[in-house]
């Protein structure tokens, strides 16, 4: 995933995430970005700084240090995830194919959870479709 800078046609700007500037402008190209402020979808890149990485010992030892998550937040957010979960249809490894038919309304809408790989998730983010990659708790966890 990159982080882009955008500005739309009528001044205001924002941040993009994407799997690359490619799949971007691909979205772009099918209207499927629009400003959060104004809604249009007449965007441009605006220049921004590259991450460029020496080598992955340095990449890693560049981290900054994850905030502290006190045990209580923590599991708050545990109890979040396990009440969604419970409450989405599990579609197990057939999520990257029904997760595409309800963005193509040929499925109706509904909450559904399941398995894809990092590869079959950046593919469906470049077709448009907002998926989110969670931890989900097993289902003898849920509450």
């Amino acid at each position: 995933m990159i982080v882009l800078n955008i500005l739309c046609d009528s001044g205001h700007r924002f941040e993009g995430w994407f799997a690359s500037a490619d799949a971007f402008r691909k979205q772009c190209e099918r209207q499927l970005v629009n400003c959060p402020h104004c809604q249009t979808s007449e965007l441009r890149l605006l220049p921004s700084a590259p991450h460029v990485r020496r080598s992955a010992v340095a990449a890693v030892e560049s981290l900054p240090e994850p905030p502290a998550v006190s045990t209580e937040l923590a599991g708050k957010l545990f109890q979040i995830l396990a009440q969604a979960a419970k409450q989405a249809e599990n579609v197990g490894e057939r999520f990257p194919e029904e997760v595409r038919r309800i963005h193509y309304d040929e499925a109706p809408a509904r909450s559904i959870r399941g398995r894809a790989s990092a590869e079959e998730t950046l593919a469906l983010l470049d077709e448009g479709i907002m998926v989110l990659p969670a931890p989900v708790p097993r289902e003898d966890e849920f509450h």
